[in-house]
């Protein structure tokens, strides 16, 4: 989603403004002061700044604590009325596997917010911190500038996110103590009102889960790497989906799947958890006539557990007036067939709804307000 361009007239070039717009792009889980130093950069440098907030829609997790809207006014907090005047922030979804299409998004927010001066294409930059990382967006963008900003040493959002969601008492700690080095004091504000909400609790306990995990595995000569397999079931415009009843990701809908047993096939594994996860009252002789493809999905940050590779199998069940019926399963997930046009990415776990979106061809903008 994109927003009309503000009636409001720019200011006009100044010779300090080397742009007409820079584009800077990033999760800001949360924004943090080195974000900040990007912005005021790019503010001093363009007539129009346009922030695209990643991973925008996504469930909560400890990787995507807070909403794109929680994310939004965080921001506009920090900046007065004027500079707020000329910040375009707007959300941008994630296409985890497929960077044409997240090039593609990118590309038209860009193109629509935009704002020509005086009839004359307008000059557009990429900027942000460097990181190592302005010859990879320079390759995305070939277009479009690259500017780079020095790093601001010691800040870094996945360390404050452990320090937040580590334990109550490290986030009280951290909240008390250590933050002003990192946040900008608006943004402090709203983590400690945050730090009082169930949202965070939640998080809190998921993040316990992982310890206990971690733990099993602290003995393994070797980080381990788990494999697991997922059903992407569709039939007449509706797909498989279960309620996740605990911890992580409780209330969310997710593909039904689980992990491989020691001596079976991953195609055996994936018949085996519709079997007895859904219940699916269709026979496997339908099932496997059904497969129409299967893919490995293993982007490194796909799973709270750790390295966990997906291979997911699709199946395009031949369209019927009754959807296939399903048997609750004793201590299972609760199955449901879910409408294609309902499918929203925040209310999925992990990162099914790419997977389902790989699978299916659906745009980068489904199911987005």
């Amino acid at each position: 989603m994109s927003t009309a361009p503000d009636p409001t007239p720019m200011p006009a070039a100044s010779a300090s403004h080397d742009f007409d717009c820079l584009v800077f792009i990033g999760r800001f889980q949360p924004p943090h002061l080195g974000h900040l130093a990007v912005i005021h950069e790019a503010l001093k440098r363009a007539r129009q700044v346009i922030v695209l907030i990643g991973s925008a829609w996504q469930a909560r997790s400890l990787r995507n604590p807070w909403r794109f809207e929680e994310r939004r006014d965080m921001l506009r907090d920090c900046f007065d009325s004027d500079d707020n005047r000329r910040l375009e922030i707007e959300p941008l979804l994630d296409a985890l596997y497929n960077d044409d299409v997240w090039v593609r998004d990118v590309q038209r927010k860009v193109r629509d917010i935009a704002r020509p001066r005086q009839g004359k294409l307008p000059r557009i930059g990429l900027i942000g911190a460097n990181r190592g990382q302005s010859s990879y967006y320079l390759s995305l963008f070939p277009q479009w500038e690259s500017v780079s900003v020095p790093l601001i040493e010691g800040i870094s959002a996945s360390q404050i996110r452990e320090r937040l969601f580590y334990s109550s008492a490290s986030a009280a700690d951290y909240l008390s103590t250590g933050a002003a080095h990192d946040l900008p004091p608006r943004v402090h504000r709203a983590l400690l009102a945050f730090h009082a909400t169930e949202a965070c609790q939640q998080l809190l306990e998921e993040q316990q889960l992982l310890e206990q995990y971690r733990s099993a595995w602290a003995q393994a000569p070797y980080p381990p790497i788990f494999v697991t397999v997922n059903g992407v079931v569709v039939q007449s415009g509706h797909v498989l989906l279960v309620k996740r009843t605990a911890a992580p990701g409780k209330g969310l809908l997710a593909l039904p799947g689980g992990f491989i047993n020691p001596h079976e096939r991953l195609l055996d594994a994936c018949l085996r958890e519709l079997r007895e996860r859904v219940r699916l009252k269709v026979p496997e002789p339908v099932l496997k006539g059904s497969l129409r493809g299967q893919r490995l999905f293993d982007e490194p940050h796909r799973s709270w557990r750790g390295r966990t590779l997906a291979e997911a199998f699709y199946f395009a069940l031949r369209p019927e007036q009754q959807l296939p019926q399903l048997k609750p399963a004793k201590g299972g997930d609760h199955a449901r067939w879910v409408a294609l046009a309902d499918l929203e990415p925040e209310t999925l776990f992990e990162d099914h709804f790419f997977i389902i979106q790989n699978f299916l061809g659906l745009p980068a903008g489904w199911a987005t307000p």
